[in-house]
């Protein structure tokens, strides 16, 4: 049950671009990082471009990602390729103004501390 969080602040976004990004996001967690498509969950949030900075210096546009999943269940090269893969999917989708300080982190939460469905992954894993 990975889930992805993407906060983009620049030009308000079209339809087809959340479409993208939630589609783009969704694939790369079933194809890199192992992830049974159908249980990824994506949700974009636009946040007004006055309140991010970098450097404390406005920015045209910016975007953070932070994708949860299951601890130990994926390599470092994994993560790097789908840390890289993701900022290449932002870029294409919301354009070359992206700013390189775009953060996409992979937070790691033992089984036993989350779940869906009143069930833990801890719990989901031994039914295996």
């Amino acid at each position: 049950m990975p889930f992805v969080n993407v906060k983009v602040a620049g030009q308000p976004l079209a339809q087809s671009q959340v479409a993208s990004i939630q589609a783009g996001l969704t694939a790369l967690m079933a194809d890199i990082l192992h992830k049974v498509g159908p249980l990824v969950g994506v949700l974009i949030e636009e946040v007004p471009r006055a309140g991010w900075s970098l450097g404390a210096a406005p920015v045209a546009s910016a975007a953070q990602v932070d994708a949860i999943i299951s601890a130990g269940t994926n390599t470092p090269e994994e993560k790097s390729r789908f840390i890289a893969e993701t900022y290449q999917l932002l870029k294409t989708v919301l354009g070359a103004g992206l700013a390189e300080v775009s953060y996409v982190v992979i937070h790691e939460v033992p089984k036993d501390s989350w779940g869906y469905g009143g069930l833990t992954q801890a719990y989901r894993a031994e039914r295996r």
